[in-house]
């Protein structure tokens, strides 16, 4: 397999994180904040990572306008035009015809004529989450590095799975054949209900979708066009130079749409690789329990100084200057902070994205 002669990073930043409400907010949402108490923000955690397989010269964070400067504050060794703000929330696959686009037009900069220089199936691309976890970097860059590999010598689109460990209902789901670790997608399932989880699990040969992916630039260049014409045409056609100029507009012309359900979903030519990497989508209270110190009665604290009696399995976060006592509560998710506090059971943390939808703008 041949590797990349220039590999790109695409984080896209611009979600909000309303299941992580109220610490999580639309002035400051998740990808910005110290959640596991490292001295990191997400979003620095997820840049790091990335800096050691591509030059930071090289990776682009795609966020909204309103978050550039939490950007530039948090990364301060990222290129400010490497910064790209969307004007409006469209999910993920304007994000990422934003960027391809952008990366295609410093491509043909670089090298000129490029018959003489680099060709898009030499220019491999990364593209994650900016407020994900993964515990294990070793193996997430082994498996970028075969990723890549494939990606540049073959037509794969491929996304990275993780071998599930229990019948979760809050994943989507990828099936896949084949033996090696390089694997054919044939099906994605969203967030299916718990017995068709368990079913999966029983089955084997099912992943979780991560929503980190690799490829060339022909390959999801190929892919836009020949799945999102009009999108691709609108990001392609407007050049580097328009793209700064013309983003309000091709925006606002722009279908939402996730990469998965415009692209993989509808794509023949789709691969997953199964890792095993210590990943968490971080995408509620009850799956941030696993990453933070636990007391003897399975609570799970941070930031909050807590005294329990007759309560276990609770989530509590807090401010270190305030004391929590807990009596007779279980299975809790306690966050309090200075202008919110949320009291919910575990069993209905989903709610709480419900719940921000109908609050005015000033508590989201």
């Amino acid at each position: 397999m041949s590797k990349p002669l220039q590999t790109f990073a695409v984080i896209m930043a611009g979600g909000v994180g309303t299941r992580f409400w109220p610490m999580s907010r639309t002035s400051k949402p998740k990808q910005f904040l110290d959640i596991l108490g490292t001295g990191q923000s997400l979003i620095q955690m997820t840049f790091n990572r990335l800096s050691k397989v591509v030059p930071p010269s090289n990776i682009l964070v795609v966020t909204n306008e309103l978050y550039r400067d939490q950007v530039a504050t948090h990364l301060t060794s990222l290129p400010s035009s490497n910064i790209l703000c969307e004007p409006c929330m469209r999910n993920t696959a304007p994000c990422i015809a934003y960027a391809n686009a952008v990366i295609s037009e410093r491509i043909k900069s670089r090298v000129g004529d490029e018959s003489a220089g680099i060709v898009p199936s030499e220019v491999g691309i990364i593209v994650a989450p900016s407020d994900h976890l993964i515990l294990d970097s070793t193996e997430f860059e082994r498996v970028i590095s075969l990723a890549l590999s494939n990606a540049c010598s073959t037509s794969s689109l491929l996304t990275l799975g993780i071998k599930p460990t229990r019948p979760d209902t809050g994943y989507g789901y990828i099936e896949f054949s084949g033996e090696g670790e390089v694997a054919k997608v044939e099906k994605f399932t969203e967030k299916p209900d718990l017995e068709t989880a368990e079913s999966f699990l029983a089955q084997g040969g099912y992943c979780w979708n991560s929503g980190i992916f690799v490829w060339s630039l022909k390959n999801i260049s190929q892919a836009f066009s020949d799945h999102l014409p009009d999108m691709n045409a609108s990001f392609v056609g407007a050049g580097l130079s328009g793209l700064s100029g013309e983003v309000d507009s091709i925006y606002d012309a722009c279908e939402s749409i996730s990469i998965d359900y415009g692209i993989l979903e509808r794509a023949d030519n789709v691969s997953v690789i199964s890792c095993d990497f210590g990943w968490s989508d971080l995408g509620t209270w009850t799956s941030l329990a696993s990453h933070i110190p636990l007391d003897s009665s399975g609570n799970g604290v941070s930031g909050s100084s807590l005294v329990t009696s007759q309560s276990s399995g609770n989530v509590v976060i807090g401010d270190a200057k305030k004391l929590v006592a807990l009596r007779g509560l279980n299975d809790f998710i306690v966050v309090d902070t200075d202008d919110a506090l949320l009291i919910c059971p575990k069993t209905d943390e989903q709610w709480v994205k419900e719940l921000v939808g109908g609050l005015d703008d000033t508590r989201k």
